[in-house]
């Protein structure tokens, strides 16, 4: 801390200690409004200094001040209600002599209630002529550079409520993502979905290929495991009898931290019977457009020096005829599907196009590599790939007619993938020997691979109907409603490391 910043603190607390011995209270417990700030500027923003003089508008209003001009025994602040801001004006002659006293002690920063009615200044801005004054609590830390703005993109993230405080435009950010999520719900609800709540303590690690963050119950003295998915759960209300169930989750992964992940994060997942994965790609595109119009007002948004459309239909790539194409075209040479499916062909290719391999990967998990390499940063406006490898889907659905296949997608949005659906796998044999294989995978060190869950198995074996699910990521949603290039812009208090 700087001398000067330690002189104004100094300072403040020394008007505080003043506006105590005027008599009012340090920090008073309530304040009654009859107007908002946002209000008064919404009802009254447009009225001229006339029909102001002829209404005679009375309101008592308060705020934070983000302004300060003295002009003698008079002057103007500017308050705001952290949406709108309105001016005050403070005249010697018009308020009681404790209140004008309290005026001259108040710095930026401070909350101030105000009655009196509104005018419009010789420069015509709407304000308030102050008849009294109330303090209601002192900012003790001065405000960064005088309200022009908290650029340390660290401390923002640190300091969210100084962040709202300084950067105006961010409250906007988090009412764009209150209204997405309101959007989902009502569009869910709306087509006869059943919201539901479940565990986010589970005793195994379940819906995802993701490593856990992992607890103790002290009482029960079981370890437990913070969710990684909601899926499992979810499903098993499927077998149920709830035919169109979701739920707006958060999801704990311990993984690492980068512009698109954070290791807490909200995502929407929903189930539904007798649908397949084609249904679910419509049915998105339809919950998507729905969901820019009520969060942002239309369908086409800015991205960073992109324009995107989420207006139906969205493009469609199969997955390994994706990769297959973009390989022939780096390549130089022809590149087949089914090299795809080998082995030896599909590793042979990633070496020749620099894609290094994980450690006992199969030919599915190479090709879903490749793609990742090759397209996700192309995949700007939104895109189903489907189709996806077995080897990486342990929960979808085979097709009939290649068992090396699912029927699953993944949405790409902005160059990073927003959702993942399939046809929901509902054969308990057969999602058991997937459990099977990734016991394998975790034996061999995979950290991420998929636990055994044979509860989930035996809700299997009283027969789950033939369904469709989705998670939709709703903080990479909202980055691309925002126009946010880290999905820490989009959580108001994501996490960091300490500080030393």
């Amino acid at each position: 801390m700087s001398s000067n910043e330690e002189a104004q603190i100094a300072q403040r607390r020394a008007h505080l200690e003043g506006i105590v011995a005027l008599g009012f209270r340090a920090y008073p417990s309530h304040f009654a409004t009859t107007h908002a700030v946002t209000a008064l500027v919404g009802a009254h923003g447009q009225s001229d200094a006339a029909a102001l003089d002829a209404s005679r508008v009375e309101t008592v209003t308060a705020g934070r001040i983000v302004g300060i001009r003295n002009f003698g025994k008079a002057a103007f602040f500017v308050i705001s209600d952290g949406r709108s801001r309105i001016q005050v004006y403070v005249r010697h002659d018009s308020l009681p002599e404790r209140d004008y006293a309290m005026s001259r002690l108040l710095d930026f920063g401070d909350h101030v209630g105000v009655a009196g009615h509104l005018f419009r200044t010789k420069t015509d801005e709407l304000s308030v002529w102050a008849t009294s004054l109330q303090f209601l609590a002192k900012c003790l830390i001065p405000l960064p550079e005088k309200w022009h703005g908290l650029q340390d993109v660290e401390i923002r993230y640190r300091q969210r409520y100084l962040d709202l405080i300084v950067n105006p435009a961010v409250r906007q950010v988090f009412e764009v993502r209150s209204r997405t999520v309101t959007a989902m719900r009502d569009f869910l609800t709306s087509h006869g979905f059943l919201e539901v709540e479940t565990p986010m303590m589970q005793p195994i690690a379940g819906g995802a290929l993701a490593r856990p963050f992992v607890t103790h119950h002290n009482a029960l003295d079981m370890k437990l495991f913070l969710r990684i998915a909601p899926e499992l759960y979810l499903k098993r209300l499927i077998v149920g009898g709830i035919e169109r169930v979701f739920e707006i989750n958060r999801n704990f992964r311990n993984e690492g931290i980068s512009t698109q992940h954070n290791p807490e994060f909200t995502m929407l997942e929903f189930y539904w019977a007798y649908v397949d994965y084609q249904v679910l790609m419509r049915f998105t595109e339809e919950l998507l457009s729905f969901v820019a119009r009520a969060a942002v007002g239309t369908e086409q948004v800015a991205f960073g020096e992109h324009r995107i459309d989420l207006q139906a239909p969205f493009r469609r790539l199969s997955l390994r005829h994706a990769v297959a194409e973009e390989a022939s075209r780096r390549l130089g040479v022809p590149v087949l599907v089914e090299e795809l499916r080998s082995l030896d062909s599909a590793l042979a290719i990633a070496a020749r196009l620099g894609i290094a391999a994980p450690p006992g990967a199969g030919a599915g998990r190479v090709a879903t590599d490749i793609f990742e390499a090759l397209w996700e940063d192309q995949l700007v406006q939104p895109t189903f790939v489907y189709d996806f490898p077995t080897e990486v889907s342990p929960l979808s659905k085979q097709r009939a007619d290649d068992p090396d296949t699912v029927e699953r997608f993944e949405l790409y949005i902005g160059g990073f993938e927003v959702a993942n659906a399939f046809s929901e796998l509902n054969d308990p044999a057969e999602q058991r020997r997937r459990f099977e294989a990734q016991l394998a995978e975790r034996a061999k060190g995979d950290a991420e691979a998929h636990a055994m869950d044979d509860d989930y198995v035996r809700a299997l074996e009283y027969g789950m109907p033939p369904a469709g699910g989705e998670g939709i990521g709703i903080d990479r949603l909202v980055m691309v409603l925002t126009n946010s290039p880290s999905i820490r812009d989009v959580i108001l208090f994501p996490l960091m490391r300490p500080r030393d």
